[in-house]
């Protein structure tokens, strides 16, 4: 089958949203950029909650010293109507690219994600990246323990078979390696937070909790370091492809006053062990102005030395408490969690969230590259 040309630009950003400090067009084409992004997220999604503020996107689309993206867009007649990236990761992963295409449904069928797939999988392969991954989003608005589903190679949770986006990436040689659940809570949660608290205190009686807003304090940065590098070896991954991450305090601080730059407020509540004073677990919460009525689930991380102490549900409701006494005007908190990760899923279960959809995680290696037919990868 001959593939359609379409002609893809790359999205300059421009230095601010000041019109006085940027480029008209760069400016222009940006928010153009951004209101395609959303659009996408609506479609999908039916609102915006996982859409980001311009502030925001802009900050998080910069190159840094640990990742670079490389964004692009496709027009038809004369607008955005698609658009792709490539993040690559420059500490570790480094044989490793993340990648997503997106297309309006008004314009799917036509090989523009096609196109953008292709694209993308080459620029990666010209920076030496041989294990390729994308995800795919599905709402929760099919029966997972129906038929016609896909499972991934954990074999736990699944997706629609049927879906264009599953189509799509089985169909480029991509192989399904783990679900994600996305739920959502209310708040204030309808749980027994109090007995919930006193039974995950009967267990925890050698931790005391801490907690900060936005910056963690200089005396507990490195042991925090230490909990953020696990991140990337203790919380199931699947058979995806990923290295350890090396952590250490700057690498902390690039991330808070990335956060704060993007427009995010972050609370922290951490365990630490008070025989040792080692930090045993920490998880994070953010809220932004735009979206006063949402929060949500960053990282949660039990250290695999201190786990049985149900340190997980205890910072998790302390979090929670801080969160309604600094942000009454938050109704709802979103997360994410690895299908297989049984245990933290029970303690989100046993506090009210609810499944709202679910991501596939896909990957494949270049020497597998099958050919990109079909429907176009949804955002």
């Amino acid at each position: 089958m001959t593939t359609p040309s379409y002609l893809i630009e790359e999205l300059s950003l421009p230095a601010s949203l000041d019109a006085a400090d940027t480029d008209a067009a760069d400016t222009a084409d940006f928010l153009e950029f951004m209101e395609l992004c959303d659009e996408l997220i609506r479609q999908t999604w039916g609102n915006l909650d996982r859409a980001s503020s311009a502030a925001a996107r802009l900050q998080y689309w910069r190159d840094t010293a640990y990742t670079r993206l490389r964004l692009f867009f496709v027009r038809v007649d004369g607008g955005m109507v698609a658009n792709s990236w490539v993040r690559c990761e420059l500490q570790e992963n480094l044989g490793s690219a993340l990648l997503h295409v997106g297309v309006l449904d008004a314009f799917a069928g036509r090989g523009i994600g096609r196109a953008l797939l292709v694209h993308a999988e080459a620029l990666a392969a010209a920076d030496g990246r041989t294990i390729l991954q994308t995800f795919t989003e599905h709402p929760a608005d099919f029966d997972v323990d129906g038929t016609n589903l896909i499972k991934p190679a954990t074999g736990t949770g699944a997706l629609p078979a049927g879906a264009p986006g599953v189509r799509f990436a089985g169909k480029a040689g991509y192989r399904l390696e783990q679900v994600e659940r996305f739920s959502s809570l209310d708040v204030p949660p309808a749980a027994d937070l109090d007995a919930l608290e006193r039974d995950a205190l009967a267990r925890a009686g050698d931790y005391e909790l801490l907690h900060w807003t936005d910056s963690c304090p200089e005396e507990h940065a490195a042991q925090l370091a230490v909990l953020m590098s696990r991140m990337s070896t203790d919380a199931p991954s699947g058979a995806l492809s990923y290295e350890p991450e090396i952590w250490d305090v700057a690498r902390v601080r690039h991330v808070e006053d990335t956060w704060r730059r993007a427009g995010q407020s972050s609370l922290v509540v951490a365990a630490r062990h008070r025989a040792s004073g080692e930090l045993a677990a920490y998880t994070v919460l953010q809220t932004t102005a735009d979206k006063p009525w949402l929060a949500n689930q960053d990282d949660t991380l039990v250290a695999v030395g201190h786990r049985g102490h149900r340190l997980g549900m205890l910072i998790k409701i302390r979090n929670l408490r801080l969160l309604q006494e600094s942000y009454p005007a938050v109704r709802r908190v979103l997360t994410y969690n690895a299908a297989e990760n049984d245990h933290m899923l029970g303690i989100n279960i046993a506090l009210g969230f609810q499944p709202a959809g679910y991501d596939g995680e896909w990957q494949r290696t270049a020497a597998a590259a099958g050919a990109a037919t079909g429907n176009e990868i949804r955002n």
